[in-house]
């Protein structure tokens, strides 16, 4: 039975890029050995590490202000090393979720931290709006889209302070002005690549920010990490090399405009056969509805009828659709790499259990 992969994460691959991944881990470039053996210091591997970096470069449309870089520690890492090499006294952020709060959370060790919006009060059902950023931030930090809650922020505001964006689960799911950001981070897992490495856009005027009062340990120290070429240590060599085959197949398919396209076309099946079921409602603001992550759940509490529904869902090889505990009920991922055909098969289930 062909799996219908609606994952937050770690997500779906297009078909193409795992074939490719699998054929690597067996030999890798005709070296007689297996990505998983060679050196990161090969020159085949430098081939891979060059390519990946222009190849994201390119899709964002960033010139060469804009340092690339492929790190380690997950975007969880990102919390406390943003900070640690840019808050020196105060900084600004949005609490629009699980992950908006633990940047906050993280980034209190190194500075105040102003929370100049949060939708904590509806359970991040929304994006907050109308508030001011402070001129005397050393930066403000939002998240893009909020995988537990389904929102994400359709505008950014035009900042005074460097504007630095947490993109994880939507990074190049659709078209953006990403020269308007100072810094910009994601994990691999949900659109680029597998688990296990984290991808770092970043304006390089942001080094003469770091704070200077601060010993910044050098596996923290973005600028050494870009002087190295994001190799001054083993970098993670097979997801570098899966994020490359991905690139590729972004590209193949209409780049980040393709995929726009087609996350447009997926969210809006899924979205209106929900609004018209009698039995389930989504979750979040309708302006605010993300395209990567579909919340939704039953009207009316009933174990049964949710029994049966995750049944129907089970013989209809839909896979990964529990919600989060933070909401319940169910939440259905789509990538870039999912097909308008998985959608439809939830949605015939959404139907046909009507």
């Amino acid at each position: 039975m062909h799996i219908h992969n609606f994952s937050a994460g770690p997500s779906i691959l297009a078909p193409e890029v795992l074939a490719q991944a699998a054929d690597a881990v067996k030999e890798f470039a005709g070296m007689g050995l297996s990505i998983l053996e060679i050196s990161h210091r090969s020159s085949q591997f430098e081939n891979v590490v060059d390519e990946t970096l222009a190849g994201i470069k390119a899709l964002a449309g960033l010139g060469d202000d804009y340092d690339v870089l492929l790190l380690q520690g997950g975007a969880s890492s990102q919390f406390f090393q943003i900070p640690h090499n840019f808050l020196a006294t105060s900084a600004a952020y949005t609490k629009t979720g699980t992950w908006a709060s633990e940047a906050i959370k993280e980034a209190r060790g190194y500075g105040n931290v102003q929370v100049l919006a949060s939708s904590e009060d509806r359970n991040f059902s929304y994006i907050p709006k109308n508030y001011s950023i402070p001129g005397d931030a050393d930066y403000f930090h939002c998240t893009s889209n909020n995988t537990i809650f389904g929102t994400r922020m359709v505008d950014f505001p035009d900042s005074p302070v460097p504007l630095i964006c947490d993109m994880s689960s939507d990074i190049f799911s659709r078209r953006l002005d990403f020269n308007k950001f100072d810094l910009i981070y994601a994990g691999a897992q949900k659109n680029l690549g597998p688990a296990g490495v984290t991808v770092l856009l970043i304006k390089k005027s942001m080094y003469a920010r770091k704070v200077s009062t601060r010993h910044i340990p050098t596996m923290l120290d973005y600028e050494n990490h870009a002087k190295k070429g994001s190799m001054h240590n083993t970098p993670p060599v097979f997801p570098i090399l899966v994020c490359m085959y991905n690139l590729r197949w972004v590209k193949e398919n209409g780049g980040v405009a393709g995929m726009e396209r087609n996350n447009e076309s997926k969210a809006k099946l899924l979205y209106e056969a929900i609004d018209r079921s009698k039995y389930f409602t989504g979750t979040a603001a309708l302006e605010d509805r993300s395209l990567m992550n579909a919340c939704f759940v039953f009207r009316e509490a009933d174990p049964s009828l949710e029994t049966k529904f995750e049944n129907a869902c089970k013989e209809a090889g839909i896979s990964g659709l529990k919600g989060h505990r933070s909401v319940g009920g169910y939440r259905a991922s789509m990538y870039n790499a999912l097909p308008l055909s998985s959608v439809q098969a939830l949605v015939n289930v959404i139907e046909t259990f009507a």
